[in-house]
C-alpha cells in the first residue's frame, strides 16, 4: 500500500458530525461493504461546511478526507462537474486535473484502479447529497 493513501486518510479533520447540515446523502459500496455519510453546508450555491462518517477501507478513507478539505468554499456546479470528470478516470488516460484539484492525481492513478469503486464512493455520495 501507498504511504501517500495513508498520509491522506489520516486527515480526519471534517470527520464529524454537521447537525445543522443543509443537504445529507448515504451510501454504500455493494461490492465490498463500504458505507459513507456525508452532511454539507450549503449557502449562496457555495459548500460553507462538510461533515463525514464511514466504515470504510483505508482508499475511501483517503477518497473522503481529501474530497471534504477540497469541497469547502466551492461552488456547486464546479463541483458537480469534477465529480462527473471522475467517474471517468480510469477509463481515459488523457484527463489532466485543474490546478484546484490536481491533489486527487495521486489517488485516481491507474495503480489503485482495483479500488475504484472505494475510491468513487465519497464522490458519488456528495454527487447524491447534491441532487437531493
Amino acid at each position: 500500500m501507498d504511504l501517500k493513501i495513508l498520509q491522506i486518510a489520516s486527515n480526519t479533520e471534517n470527520n464529524k458530525v454537521l447537525e445543522n447540515h443543509t443537504h445529507k446523502s448515504k451510501n454504500k459500496n455493494p461490492i465490498c461493504g463500504d458505507e459513507m455519510e456525508i452532511s454539507l453546508i450549503i449557502k449562496n450555491n457555495k459548500v460553507i461546511d462538510v461533515g463525514y462518517q464511514c466504515k470504510s477501507c483505508i482508499y475511501c478513507q483517503a477518497s473522503v478526507s481529501l474530497l471534504s478539505q477540497n469541497i469547502k468554499d466551492k461552488n456547486i456546479d464546479e463541483i458537480k462537474d469534477f465529480l462527473k470528470i471522475c467517474e471517468d478516470i480510469f477509463e481515459n488516460t488523457k484527463i489532466n486535473f485543474e490546478k484546484k484539484w490536481i491533489n486527487f492525481k495521486e489517488l485516481f492513478d491507474k495503480k489503485n484502479i482495483s479500488r475504484k469503486e472505494c475510491l468513487l464512493l465519497p464522490l458519488r455520495t456528495v454527487g447524491k447529497a447534491l441532487n437531493d
